[in-house]
């Protein structure tokens, strides 16, 4: 992805299972926000591809028309992801006029009813408008709204950031069970390491418009790779640790561009070399399952303290 002549994403690739949840973690403005718009199509991407059950997304309008009721996403801020001269009842069945236009009005109203009791709303709450809801309540709205297809791949993009820490462990909670339910593929986007621990099977770390880390949870958190990932988890204060409480990493510093020769860690990195300047490393695999671009990668075999 380029915009004004920088590259904001590149070299991307990986792949997304049904049922499974993937996290996505790297500072503000290391491309995670424009990565899920570029798997969604809401942006062009200068080059690569993005396939979909098999189905290039990237070919005609009309595969691109008949997908979409599979990808979904949710925003981070509820009130501007909803439009407020759209009740909550009228805003979770727009989808399903959409791409279900045979529906008769009281199958869809069913639907509508059921998926808000479904994210803890009741149906008696589908004539109220967005300014009458709390911003809990609001993210419930665009879940449902996004969930009424029954979507194969739902991407959350910070879904959870805005809200207050009491409210952001049950719409993880929430994302969790209709997962399981649903048996949808996840991406989710986040600040929040905790949370991120939490939810995801495998985590993707994304530093300058790159992937420089892939790996199961379990092993990135204990023992991570790179220089970056370990700088990010020794960033979380040590509080004790409960479902979306543990405050997000402080940033480090302002990511670099992702132009240039060279790993773009470089200069904030304590293990840089000379090559570091000259070769960007690729991200390539060092164990099973466990993908790192770093040229020092073999020697981070130590787990965090």
């Amino acid at each position: 992805m380029d915009f004004g002549g920088q590259t904001a994403v590149r070299d991307v690739g990986f792949d997304l299972f049904g049922g499974e949840t993937v996290g996505l973690v790297g500072e503000s403005g290391s491309g995670k926000s424009t990565l899920a718009r570029a798997v969604l199509r809401l942006l062009q991407p200068a080059r690569g591809s993005v396939e979909f059950m098999g189905a290039d997304m990237g070919g005609s309008a009309a595969v691109l028309r008949a997908q979409r009721r599979n990808l979904q996403i949710v925003f981070q801020d509820p009130l501007a992801s909803l439009n407020p001269r759209m009740s909550a009842g009228e805003a979770v069945a727009e989808p399903l006029k959409i791409f279900e236009p045979l529906l008769s009005a009281a199958v869809r109203r069913e639907k509508v009813a059921a998926m808000l009791d479904r994210v803890g709303l009741s149906g008696g709450v589908a004539g109220r408008y967005p300014h009458e809801f709390s911003g809990g309540q609001c993210q419930r709205i665009a879940i449902a709204r996004a969930m009424v297809l029954n979507p194969k791949l739902l991407i959350c993009d910070e879904a959870v950031s805005s809200l207050d820490v009491s409210i952001q462990g049950q719409i993880v909670n929430l994302l969790l069970d209709l997962q399981r339910e649903f048996a949808m593929a996840m991406l989710f986007i986040s600040h929040n390491l905790a949370v991120v621990r939490h939810l995801s099977h495998r985590v993707m770390v994304m530093y300058s418009g790159r992937l420089v880390e892939i790996s199961s949870g379990d092993a990135l958190f204990a023992a991570p790779r790179h220089p970056y990932t370990r700088a990010l988890l020794a960033a979380i204060p040590r509080l004790p640790a409960t479902v979306g409480g543990e405050s997000s990493p402080a940033p480090i510093e302002t990511a670099e561009t992702a132009n240039g020769a060279g790993c773009a860690f470089r200069n904030r990195c304590p293990f840089a070399l000379p090559l570091c300047a000259s070769s960007e490393p690729p991200l390539a695999e060092v164990a099973a399952g466990h993908s790192v671009a770093c040229h020092r990668s073999h020697e981070m075999l130590y787990p965090l303290s």
